[in-house]
């Protein structure tokens, strides 16, 4: 028996695939969490297989799917996490592979596809859906300009027409703090303004 624990801000999502891994009699799910803290604190206490992490819990939460996977996958004898999102930019892969996540889907994938690819990390193999492991392979063949997940948030923020004080409101850290980020955003993007790197990392595929 497989044992699940979903991770997603939606519960409308939670309730579907709640439903889909009813219907199959190798998956029992053991938890639900509906942000990234409680799904740390679920895997750590409920013992799962596979956690199901979203990476994106809401423009509230300054923790993201990535921060939890690492902090999950962190522990002894962790369980696999596999990533089910919407979000497919080449940071966002980059990001959630680099946390330890065994594989990478999308929300729109075929449930067969996505009960095959849970029973695949369940079983200690790699499940990126073949668009995934493509873009995957060709960011890992040409070396782009990678940003920290937080630079991403920041830069997100920006690219939404918010202000240092307003970024520093919605992610809960200083003006202080966002300054340096954009300092570190656009030595990286090498430009000289918040438009600049906005227009920067749009051509590079860093935001969305």
């Amino acid at each position: 028996m497989i044992r699940l624990l979903i991770a997603d801000d939606h519960p409308i999502v939670r309730a579907g695939l709640l439903a889909l891994f009813g219907l199959e009699d190798d998956f029992t799910v053991v938890a639900e969490a509906s942000t990234p803290e409680e799904a740390v604190d679920l895997a750590a206490r409920t013992n799962p297989d596979v956690v199901l992490m979203d990476l994106q819990f809401g423009a509230r939460q300054a923790t993201t799917g990535a921060d939890a996977t690492r902090r999950i996958r962190a522990v002894e004898a962790p369980p696999y996490v596999l990533v089910l999102t919407n979000y497919d930019s080449d940071s966002d892969i980059l990001n959630a592979v680099e946390a330890g996540s065994s594989g990478y889907l999308l929300k729109d994938s075929p449930p067969h596809e996505l009960i095959a690819a849970v029973r695949a990390a369940a079983a200690g193999e790699s499940a990126l859906a073949p668009v995934i492991a493509s873009r995957l392979l060709n960011r890992m063949r040409t070396p782009q300009i990678s940003l920290s997940s937080r630079e991403i948030q920041v830069l997100e923020l920006v690219a939404a027409g918010r202000s240092n004080t307003e970024v520093a409101d919605e992610l809960f850290i200083s003006e202080t703090t966002v300054k340096s980020h954009l300092a570190h955003i656009f030595s990286k993007l090498n430009v000289t303004s918040r438009t600049g790197a906005v227009s920067a990392a749009r051509l590079q595929g860093i935001l969305r």
